[in-house]
């Protein structure tokens, strides 16, 4: 599954006045544009979560894995929700060793980033437009469906030169299916999809 990383988001630690720990900020950004992932960008358009938040029990992990669950959107323990500038969340921690060293890490500043991991979008999911000359191309999300957010200890999209040089190599055999209409780019979701980095 995708997983995409939120650059330069302020994640919050506070203690409330019953002394439940909490975490908030954004899982996500809207119109921003993601750094290059060899020869074409990411960005979300306003609304893209909205029908997933309503329908899914979204999870909070510990950096995506599974096995640390700090919590759920089915119980309330994390709450979820559109704004102005992207998708909000507020997350009460359980007071667990998990918890209680998650909220550390965040409140002294170790992790700073959030990431969400999403489901292989859809043809009409996604929007291509072809990039101006030596201008990478734009991927938007138009809606994601969503199913885990989690705070990172990495506060931007990471690659290696590995995966940078296989990416270009695979946009330039997908380039070939281009097609001039509308300016969208005509292409084999999975194929973009498999050499999208992974965090």
């Amino acid at each position: 599954f995708p997983v995409t990383i939120t650059p330069n988001v302020e994640l919050r630690a506070a203690t409330k006045e019953d002394g439940k720990r909490t975490i908030s900020g954004h899982a996500a950004v809207f119109d921003k544009d993601s750094v290059d992932f060899g020869g074409w960008v990411e960005r979300i358009a306003k609304g893209a979560f909205k029908e997933s938040i309503a329908q899914r029990d979204v999870r909070a992990l510990w950096s995506h894995n599974i096995d640390f669950v700090l919590g759920r959107t089915g119980n309330r323990s994390l709450r979820l929700w559109e704004d102005d500038y992207g998708l909000a969340f507020e997350l009460e921690l359980p007071d667990t060793s998990l918890g209680r060293d998650a909220f550390a890490s965040i409140e002294r500043g170790d992790v700073s980033g959030m990431s969400f991991g999403f489901e292989f979008p859809k043809r009409e999911d996604v929007q291509w437009t072809r990039g101006e000359t030596g201008k990478p191309h734009l991927r938007t999300l138009l809606r994601v469906n969503i199913f885990e957010v989690s705070p990172t200890a990495f506060p931007a999209y990471e690659q290696t030169d590995v995966a940078t040089r296989d990416a270009k190599g695979v946009l330039e055999e997908i380039e070939r299916e281009w097609t001039e209409e509308n300016g969208i780019y005509q292409k084999r979701q999975a194929d973009i999809e498999a050499w999208r980095p992974r965090i």
